[in-house]
């Protein structure tokens, strides 16, 4: 195996929502992608049938209504259960204390996937968040604004069995480890609300892959000082044990926003630069006065 095949195999992190930005009003919420050639998956019959019969809860879907469980099979539930042998040391030793307070309130089960219905439900009386489910990718435009009404649009597959540690799009584990959790904590979640209607008002194409810059490199890859260590906040590293311990070799910068906005990035590898706040608190502070003035 080539040292770009493995690291792309570690990089579980990949969120194809924010690679290719858009500015499209009027893609569906549930526009299904058909999976690459390059997918794991993607020679797999029986996977993709399984796929279409998730992504056939979501097409059925009222939002606000129950969300139906996903009858996930064994063979899907081993799949979580190595991830979570590798996350869960990598958590305790890379993740933020904001993130690991919000892990503890949904207190997930390591040996099986938790249903979406029973994570929105705890996350809904948390902060008031949505997880509603989607079929497949959606476009970033779409996803973003959903923030300001307090919906995160979620998929609920989950990767090849083959490749445990690799997607190369979200799935439940991105999803809900990822995003779910810091959606159980309400300043993180305040931050998509407010990113979400930052992109509302948005009136370029400029402006929205702006946004997503930013929205890259603090939501999904966001780091911070904690106690003198750099620790994750961003929902792209916390989703995936090999960025967490990647993170570390990756060059830090301060976390100053017109910076961030300008910097390119390759969701194909580790992230060569990431941007690291002084606290959660100068974080928090900084990106919020930001996405408010956002015109």
């Amino acid at each position: 195996m080539n040292t770009q095949t493995r690291d792309s195999i570690l990089a579980d992190h990949v969120d194809a929502r924010m690679i290719a930005i858009e500015d499209d009003n009027t893609a569906d919420r549930n526009t299904l992608v058909q999976l690459d050639p390059d997918h794991p998956g993607f020679r797999d019959a029986e996977y993709r049938a399984r796929r279409n019969r998730i992504a056939e809860i979501a097409l059925k879907y009222e939002p606000g209504s129950p969300i139906p469980d996903a009858d996930y099979t064994d063979e899907e539930h081993y799949v979580w259960r190595v991830i979570w042998e590798a996350l869960g040391p990598a958590h305790q030793k890379h993740a933020c204390a904001e993130y690991l307070t919000a892990l503890g309130r949904l207190q997930f089960d390591p040996t099986r996937i938790p249903q979406l219905r029973a994570v929105n439900e705890k996350v809904q009386a948390i902060s008031g968040f949505r997880l509603e489910p989607v079929a497949g990718l959606v476009a970033p435009r779409v996803f973003l604004e959903s923030l300001a009404q307090g919906v995160f649009l979620c998929t609920q597959y989950i990767r090849h069995h083959s490749t445990p540690l690799y997607t190369p799009e979200p799935d439940v584990v991105h999803e809900i480890i990822g995003h779910g959790v810091t959606l159980a904590s309400k300043p993180l979640a305040q931050l998509n609300r407010l990113f979400g209607s930052a992109v509302r008002r948005t009136t370029s194409s400029e402006a929205l892959e702006r946004l997503a810059r930013i929205y890259w490199f603090t939501i999904e890859f966001g780091v911070l000082r904690e106690n003198g260590a750099v620790k994750a906040y961003g929902t792209g590293l916390l989703s995936s044990a090999g960025e967490l311990e990647a993170m570390h070799n990756a060059e830090l910068r301060p976390l100053d926003l017109e910076e961030v906005g300008e910097q390119d990035y390759d969701p194909t590898r580790f992230q060569p630069v990431l941007f690291c706040a002084d606290s959660f608190e100068s974080m928090y502070g900084e990106l919020a006065k930001y996405l408010e003035a956002e015109d």
